[in-house]
């Protein structure tokens, strides 16, 4: 058995491994066909990464996220989409159902991931990063970590070459809209 000071230096290090990435490449995530991915695979590409629903009144940005991803993967962007079921049980499919979906509806070539959380004690660690490195802002300050939440289906990260994150965007910012693409311009360019 260990002893508590071991122990307590175990579940430290445990607690706060979701803080210590220094950037999104350090994460390993499960594509929607259940592979491990490495995110260190992207470095030197400029991210834009979007929690996704197949039911929700925001899901034809597939349609402009495929576009996007076709116009930008040879120029270096990468689309990564985690579907999520939090809002309004608005993606309550399987992985199978989910590709489908978005193969048969939008024809989704960008890469997509499991089923995950971007809220709560079960989010997954990677939009705990990214809600910390681009916390929402109230009149111009940053909100405390209780309000700094994913607000709902389609909330946008533009993530640099090096794994920092550039800018957040709103779920209904869409993500083709001039702001979006003006900051994935730059970090192109960069």
């Amino acid at each position: 058995m260990k002893s508590l000071p071991a122990l307590m230096i175990a579940l430290a290090t445990m607690t706060s491994s979701t803080f210590s990435a220094e950037t999104v490449h350090e994460f390993k995530m499960k594509s929607l066909k259940g592979e491990e991915v490495d995110l260190e695979r992207y470095k030197g590409k400029v991210l834009l990464i979007v929690n996704t629903a197949s039911e929700c009144g925001l899901t034809p940005q597939y349609e402009q996220l495929q576009a996007m991803h076709k116009e930008y993967k040879d120029k270096g962007l990468v689309i990564l989409g985690f579907p999520c079921n939090q809002f309004g049980q608005q993606e309550p499919g399987t992985a199978a159902e989910i590709s489908n979906f978005c193969q048969e509806n939008y024809g989704v070539e960008f890469s997509m991931f499991s089923k995950i959380d971007v809220n709560g004690e079960k989010q997954a660690p990677l939009y705990e990063y990214l809600k910390a490195e681009a916390p929402l802002k109230e009149n111009g300050k940053k909100v405390s970590a209780e309000k700094n939440v994913i607000r709902w289906n389609f909330e946008k990260f533009v993530v640099d070459k090096n794994g920092k994150v550039a800018e957040r965007f709103s779920p209904g910012t869409k993500p083709d809209s001039d702001e979006v693409l003006e900051v994935i311009r730059q970090e192109l360019a960069e």
